[in-house]
């Protein structure tokens, strides 16, 4: 059980009633409650939110019950919330923390437990590891609160939604949104962003079509991520209805998926330039860029070009929260989906990037295919891609040990100039082309990012990383 209960990238998932258990989560509430209680912030209390997975409701009251048994004060969402949402809450309320039911973008069956510290941004691994110590000493530890009703802290239904909507409609601008007239199809893939992209978009005055716009804990029999390939409906829709702009969230909100108006797919990788280039050249904002190490180095070129520095951090949105929080990035962003701005909680949030995507069109009157192609012109084309490689678990240790010594003098046509070991062994080569080997911490499986300046160049690269790896 305890192997189980360990906190990944993003929290605690595991598989509805095998490990993801009543009994479990009682266990990883009552280790949150114990860090909260340790660390003195139990005085602005806890808000709860769920997604709409089986059974996320019953195991955020769970959560409750626990919490308040144990002196805290809670603030439970009344329906099904996103992750950013319940990221504002903690800022709105003052309180010490929030707890999100969810599991992202996994499959069904499974559900997950987010920890989000006072800052409203993602747990970072020392305080991860601090409630996975909590759980191992309380494992065997009779639990006194869960009979006592004498210490229990009130229990609050809240509805964050007005107050998060008045903030977030402040950071893209709504006016130009409404004079533009535009069309646009959200998709909230039946997760927890359901009514806000819609209804945020449409009181700006934009014409909007939902679809998969209810709740549905088999998601339609997809998973609720974003990609290319799980909005097939979407990319339809927009181009028989005309529309300017698709925009689709994952199952807790936090991520973002972008389709064009001729059906076009726009990566987070082809977004992220676009966003930051307007925010210099059109917003006249400035401040640094925080990206991932498995992110596209395009963001280099546009802030350099303005005169603005870059920050490479491991991959993982705690890592881009801190450089919001610390260094005063105007973004921070990852190749995965996941974006935030400054003067807004340092929380990956799909409903700002899908505003934000709206602004951007309504603005400059263009597609964001023609506004690519204008990207590109002034700072150059990169093409990107992730390759996810599956070995068996021998094959990874052999992969692992080999990666610890491996200094090639060149990879496709290109010479090497030089390396970091920020989060994988990355590889930089001439021209601006990089490869980037990670592996899974989870699963024998290895993730090789290359980027380079032709579709060709990118492929003789990533097939030079896997023959030197032999895979």
């Amino acid at each position: 059980m305890l192997k189980q209960i360990s906190f990944g990238t993003d929290g605690w998932r595991g598989i509805l009633a095998e490990d993801f258990n009543f009994a479990n989560v009682h266990l990883v509430a009552r280790s949150i409650g114990m860090y909260i209680l340790d660390h003195g912030l139990a005085a602005g209390g806890v808000v709860i939110g769920y997604d709409n997975r089986f059974f996320s409701d019953h195991f955020a009251a769970e959560i409750a019950g626990v919490l308040s048994g144990q002196g805290i004060l809670v603030r439970i969402t009344e329906r099904a919330t996103p992750t950013p949402v319940v990221a504002y809450a903690i800022k709105l309320y003052s309180a010490g923390g929030g707890i999100m039911l969810t599991a992202s973008h996994n499959p069904p069956e499974y559900n997950g437990i987010k920890f989000i510290p006072e800052y409203a941004g993602p747990a970072l691994p020392h305080v991860t590891a601090e409630i996975e110590d909590n759980i191992r000493m309380l494992v065997d530890v009779p639990d006194r609160e869960k009979n006592s009703g004498d210490n229990k802290a009130p229990v609050i239904r809240t509805n964050p939604y007005v107050d998060y909507a008045r903030h977030i409609t402040a950071l893209a601008d709504m006016n130009a949104i409404e004079k533009a007239g535009l069309k646009v199809v959200v998709d909230p893939m039946h997760g927890a962003g359901v009514g806000y992209l819609e209804n945020l978009l449409m009181h700006a005055g934009a014409s909007v079509t939902a679809i998969r716009d209810y709740s549905d804990p088999l998601f339609g029999g997809s998973l609720p991520e974003p990609t290319a390939t799980s909005l097939s409906q979407l990319k339809e829709r927009v181009i028989n209805d005309g529309a300017h702009l698709g925009l689709a969230l994952d199952g807790d909100a936090d991520r973002f998926g972008i389709m064009d108006s001729n059906g076009e797919f726009i990566t987070p990788n082809q977004f992220l330039p676009i966003l930051l280039y307007h925010l210099y050249s059109v917003k006249g904002l400035r401040g640094p860029v925080a990206r991932t190490v498995a992110t596209t180095h395009l963001l280099d070129r546009i802030a350099e070009g303005y005169g603005q520095q870059v920050m490479e951090t491991p991959v993982g949105f705690k890592y881009i929260s801190q450089c919001l929080i610390e260094k005063g990035a105007l973004l921070g962003g990852e190749e995965s989906g996941g974006l935030s701005v400054q003067g807004h909680v340092p929380e990956k949030d799909g409903i700002l990037a899908g505003l934000l995507a709206a602004e951007i069109v309504a603005v400059h009157g263009q597609s964001l295919t023609v506004l690519m192609e204008q990207v590109a012109g002034e700072f150059g084309r990169l093409y990107s891609e992730r390759l996810d490689v599956r070995t068996s678990a021998q094959e990874k240790e052999r992969v692992l040990k080999l990666l610890k010594g491996l200094r090639p003098a060149a990879l496709g046509k290109r010479q090497i100039t030089g390396s970091t070991a920020l989060d994988g062994i990355k590889f930089l080569l001439d021209g601006g082309a990089w490869v980037l080997v990670r592996a899974s911490g989870t699963e024998p499986l290895f993730r090789i990012y290359v980027e380079a300046g032709t579709w060709e160049e990118m492929k003789e690269i990533q097939d030079d990383m896997k023959a030197l790896l032999a895979l």
